[in-house]
């Protein structure tokens, strides 16, 4: 592609104001090649307009998914949630917390108490008025007794009360700089007071549901009314559940769907070469592919074991033969090298047979069973990577069993109750929350059931603290506690790869989740 094409498709994607295209067709000696009926049919598809369907083929739901809120746990009922509501704090392309039905907030020093306000003006899709009893309720579903994996991050909330019909306070236990991204988590989207139909979900979203068959698909009808300008744009939008990755991909080409998430790595260098298509790939900031060994269980509650399967593993291979260099290693834990706080210092753990071996046998284990539950319903391909994984222990004198199971009911039947399995997690947007929801003493979603109180101690200084740098050495303290005696085996960080036809316009990459947030049915428009 050229710099003329480049600029072009990024003008007419919506990526690259008009002001900034004529700039850069300047830079490039191009302003010959710009012509009237050019600049028109660029502008008209850079303006997003109303109407059509979006067809969405998605790997990531479940026949057990519910539009429950506090049951939420991948990619489908995220995307689906969002469509007909709306959370408490949006996130920009870059990451940074931006206000959605928290329309801004203030902190008085110390960030230990909070005002936020309530956005005016917004209706739910019954035609009830937004007020803070809506937010406060919204937010209490996800507190006391629920096993909500909103629950640990939220426990740090000493009192949250009214203040008037548009506002409320926060108070929480210790300052935290970081909370109105921490009110950002995708749990946290709001219903109307008291309300507990989740069959028929009442939003303040762009769409209402129109049909929901779990694990097969959801369909939205676009309300009108929306109160963001320019977005809601599809008259309807589909969401298909696609778990193999091959089926998404033939359908995206078929033109039967629109918008795939989850491209093949291994595939997707084809892709990138049909004109009909357009690939966006977010580097650096996917998933964080894992292995997860629960320390309160044996054989994993001898740390020489999980350090012999954290040398063992040829990260190096699977990024290779897996996801055909579209990653990056991992390092044991799940903060990325885009966070300011990621511990640059630390050094990459890399694979070594040798120093798996020594530790196993200092582990006295001997021919304890060793046993990985995988499955596609984790990830495409975590039952590829799981076989690389058994390969590279052989070397070792390892054994690892692999067990296949039913994807169908994964995050219900396997994640959190066997000793040793799958795990992917998305990206979080702050260090704080990567500690406490992930690694954290009072987290549900704690999968490695990796629970210390002086982690804890360390990660409740480090969010009170407003020195930056001293704020970072607490923060890479915590990621090597992680990595040298927790139970996460986090081998690969990946990039987002999402196909789209090229009449979907609003696809640009986002610093958080692929598929721009997991909001392409309320941000896109067709061309």
């Amino acid at each position: 592609m050229t710099e003329f094409d480049n600029l072009k498709t990024m003008f007419e994607s919506g990526k690259l104001s008009r002001r900034d295209f004529m700039s850069g067709l300047a830079a490039i000696g191009a302003g010959a090649a710009l012509t009237p009926s050019l600049l028109s049919s660029s502008a008209m598809a850079a303006t997003p307009k109303v109407g059509g369907t979006l067809r969405i083929g998605m790997e990531g739901g479940s026949a057990t998914d519910s539009l429950d809120p506090r049951t939420y746990a991948d990619s489908v009922m995220i995307a689906a949630s969002l469509a007909c509501m709306n959370g408490l704090v949006e996130f920009d392309n870059a990451g940074n917390p931006t206000g959605e039905l928290l329309e801004s907030w203030e902190a008085k020093p110390g960030a230990i108490d909070w005002t936020f306000n309530v956005r005016k003006g917004v209706k739910f899709s019954n035609g009830k008025t937004l007020t803070a009893d809506d937010i406060l309720y919204s937010i209490a579903i996800h507190r006391g007794e629920t096993k909500s994996p909103a629950k640990g991050i939220l426990a740090q909330i000493k009192e949250i009360k009214k203040v008037n019909e548009n506002q409320i306070a926060v108070t929480l236990e210790s300052g935290n700089a970081d909370f109105p991204s921490i009110l950002g988590d995708y749990h946290l989207v709001v219903v109307p007071d008291g309300f507990t139909d989740w069959q028929k979900p009442i939003g303040t979203g762009g769409y209402t549901l129109e049909s929901f068959e779990p694990g097969v698909r959801l369909v939205f009808k676009r309300r009108g009314d929306y109160w963001k300008p320019g977005r809601a744009n599809f008259d309807m939008v589909e969401i298909r559940n696609i778990q193999d990755a091959a089926a998404r991909t033939a359908a995206l080409q078929s033109g039967q769907v629109d918008a795939v998430n989850r491209l093949d790595a291994r595939t997707v260098d084809l892709l990138m070469k049909d004109s009909k298509l357009n690939v966006v790939r977010t580097k650096g900031t996917g998933n964080r592919f894992c292995f997860v060994s629960r320390v309160t269980e044996k054989p994993f509650d001898n740390n020489d074991l999980r350090l012999a399967l954290k040398y063992g593993i040829d990260r190096e291979q699977i990024i290779k033969s897996v996801y055909n260099g579209f990653a990056t290693p991992g390092n044991d834990h799940t903060l990325d090298a885009l966070n300011p706080f990621y511990n640059t210092e630390m050094p990459q753990r890399k694979y070594d047979p040798d120093k798996a071996a020594f530790h196993f046998k200092k582990s006295g284990l001997g021919n304890t069973k060793i046993e990985l539950q995988t499955s596609e319903g984790a990830w495409a391909t975590a039952v590829d990577c799981a076989t690389i994984f058994q390969q590279s222990l052989k070397k070792a004198k390892i054994n690892l069993d692999v067990k296949k199971v039913a994807a169908d009911g994964y995050w219900d039947n396997v994640w959190l109750k066997v000793p040793f399995c799958a795990v992917y997690w998305g990206r979080r947007p702050t260090a704080d929350q990567v500690m406490s929801q992930v690694y954290g003493g009072n987290s549900d979603w704690n999968d490695s059931n990796w629970r210390k109180p002086s982690f804890d101690a360390i990660v409740k200084e480090a969010r009170a603290e407003l020195d930056q740098n001293r704020r970072k050495e607490m923060y890479w303290a915590c990621q090597e506690m992680i990595a040298d005696d927790g139970g996460m085996i986090c081998f690969a960080i990946t990039d987002y790869l999402d196909g789209f036809s090229k009449k979907v316009m609003g696809t640009e990459p986002h610093a958080r989740y692929d598929m721009n947030d997991n909001r392409i049915a309320e941000k896109g428009w067709f061309a």
